[in-house]
């Protein structure tokens, strides 16, 4: 973890008109609650399931959870971003929050976050789209590769862009405007009818900042609220190079600039989050090899036995967490800090 310029990293705020689309859905479709949606999830997560994903990790994470069948097994969908209610302080149950985008054959259908109850082990998909101050709205096609929530906001890793901001205040149930859910294959307004390939909730997105200069990547995101001041945390992946960059924001993200930067001095970091000191890296593998986590805290990195297949991190319940990516290994899990 070596210091380096943190002005390349600079971020512009670029609200545009994302604002007043996002407030033209919300006065037409009712809007909800986190601790709603998680008394009503359609779909319910296993303890412990698909336990390939741990592959040869010994010891095994103390917990974790598996998402269901449809979930596991699609080559569509990929989780990739994870945050929690401690990561937000406002959500009032415990909660994780994923990120997952579509890797299509043909077409697109953008992004979602799912919402995770780890005492149910219930959940329930969110379509993340834009909108337009006419009340149109559409997908989002970006790879989504972390998340995190501060407060009622929601930051999204653009790769190439920087950071997508949605409004958890704006977490929009169709079915308070009409009574079924629309044509499964459509997004949008279509004849008069709201329509998000199926899905019952959708979060249009009300902010944005993006990258000052070209050649940064926004690859991660994370939290780190160990310190009296919360930071944000991205970061770069690196297929080869050594040379992926991490920051860390204050919250308000004001003048757009990091607080600090560095290189971090390996390839494949797909999640990094720092506490009380340290570092944390999520270092992959590919689909069929473990993954490790590197802890910086002192001159030496040490590596930890780690999951195939490990993306974003975030710390909850003094534990740092990941989700795994890959299919039918797909799990979010827990290692001591």
């Amino acid at each position: 973890m070596v210091p380096t310029d943190k002005a390349a990293f600079a971020l512009n705020r670029e609200t545009g008109d994302l604002a007043e689309g996002a407030a033209k859905l919300a006065s037409e479709i009712g809007a909800t609650s986190v601790e709603a949606v998680l008394a009503q999830a359609n779909r319910t997560g296993q303890r412990k399931g698909a336990a390939a994903a741990m592959g040869s990790m010994r010891p095994r994470p103390a917990e974790w959870y598996a998402f269901d069948d449809r979930d596991q097994d699609t080559a569509d969908w990929y989780p990739q971003g994870l945050t929690g209610s401690e990561d937000s302080g406002d959500i009032g149950i415990p909660a994780f929050m994923v990120s997952w985008y579509f890797k299509p054959e043909a077409g697109e259908r953008g992004i979602r976050v799912s919402f995770l109850s780890p005492k149910s082990l219930k959940y329930q998909h969110a379509l993340l789209v834009q909108a337009k101050p006419d009340g149109s709205y559409g997908p989002i096609n970006i790879h989504a590769g972390g998340i995190a929530c501060y407060g009622d906001l929601l930051y999204v890793a653009d790769t190439r862009r920087g950071l997508r901001v949605f409004d958890l205040n704006n977490l929009l149930d169709l079915r308070t405007a009409q009574k079924d859910l629309g044509d499964g294959k459509r997004v949008g307004r279509h004849g008069g009818r709201l329509h998000a390939f199926g899905y019952r909730y959708i979060i249009p997105q009300t902010d944005a900042w993006t990258v000052a200069q070209e050649g940064p990547r926004f690859s991660f995101v994370s939290i780190d609220r160990s310190g009296d001041t919360p930071r944000l945390i991205t970061g770069q992946y690196e297929e080869t190079s050594p040379d992926g960059w991490v920051g860390r924001w204050n919250l308000d993200l004001e003048g757009g600039e990091p607080v600090d930067a560095f290189v971090m001095g390996h390839p494949k970091i797909q999640g990094a989050t720092s506490y009380r000191g340290a570092w944390y890296l999520s270092q992959s593998a590919g689909a069929s090899a473990n993954g490790k986590l590197l802890v910086h805290q002192g001159e030496e990195p040490e590596a930890r036995p780690f999951p195939i297949g490990p993306e974003d991190l975030t710390v909850q319940d003094g534990k740092l967490w990941s989700v795994t990516e890959f299919r039918n290994k797909r799990t979010i899990f827990s290692v001591s800090l």
